[in-house]
């Protein structure tokens, strides 16, 4: 994670606050497997930046009733 990718990784507090998904939530749509997160020497969670865009479809897709199998199988 050291170096010129750094910046590409994010915490989950990092994740939940620009997506509007809470932190737990986050954690559920990554037990679920519909996203996935690398861990620190220290086990904490980061994300690839590109997974916010994942988050925000997630929520859109529960919100016209999708369910997160469907969403799950759709990526």
């Amino acid at each position: 994670m050291a170096g010129k990718d750094a910046h590409q990784w994010i915490t989950i507090g990092a994740m939940a606050q620009p997506s509007g998904a809470s932190v737990p939530a986050i954690r559920f749509y990554e037990e679920k497997e519909l996203i996935w997160s690398i861990r620190t020497e220290g086990k904490q969670r980061r994300y690839q930046r590109a997974m916010l865009r994942l988050v925000a479809i997630i929520k859109v897709a529960q919100q016209v009733g999708m369910r997160l199998l469907q969403v799950k199988e759709a990526f």
